[in-house]
């Protein structure tokens, strides 16, 4: 708003209205527009704001659930897909006709974007997918196997566990990694 040609609208105020505050009684914002608002200087929009109370009428424990870092999202959100949308073949592609004329091309583009899901609907990442073929697993894997497998890895490649041997220390920092990534994995959690 700076450059604004209008004026404080505190009584007797002279200085630029910069600053936009809801009017409490105009039109509050909706579908037909952003509302009406009261344009003040610095100092009148400090003080319309230290007047302001948004938890005025509410209860400890509703204080207490709004000032909640978990409130921001309320809902479980979806997941993305794991292409981010990018590149993916056109819609026709899909059309399944009898000479492979037109779907061939992205056969295996649609086959590597759109794998099978998990039987229990959970999305996988391609870096879930890679973790579980790591630790040897299948995407149907649950939190158990996933532990139990990291467990018996870890105890194949570590250098104490094989009398010394480091010639698997690139698989074991494999496995770790892989086992970091899955326990915070949603699928997993």
């Amino acid at each position: 708003m700076r450059g604004s040609l209008r004026v404080c609208q505190h009584p007797r105020c002279q200085h630029p209205g910069e600053f936009r505050a809801p009017n409490p009684y105009g039109r509050p914002p909706g579908p037909n527009g952003p509302g009406d608002y009261l344009y003040f200087c610095l100092d009148h929009v400090r003080e319309f704001n230290a007047g302001y109370d948004w938890f005025e009428g509410l209860t400890a424990e509703e204080i207490a659930a709004a000032q909640s870092p978990l409130n921001v999202w309320p809902s479980e959100t979806r997941a993305f897909k794991a292409n981010g949308g990018a590149d993916s073949p056109p819609r026709w592609a899909d059309f399944n006709d009898p000479l492979d004329a037109i779907s061939t091309r992205f056969r295996k583009r649609m086959e590597s974007v759109a794998p099978q899901p998990r039987s229990d609907g959970k999305f996988l990442s391609g870096e879930d997918r890679s973790a579980l073929k790591t630790l040897g697993l299948g995407q149907d894997a649950d939190r158990n196997a996933v532990r139990s497998a990291y467990s018996q890895l870890v105890r194949k490649y570590h250098p104490d566990k094989n009398g010394g041997d480091r010639t698997h220390e690139k698989a074991l920092q494999d496995v770790i990694a892989a086992y970091t990534h899955l326990k915070t994995a949603p699928a997993f959690i």
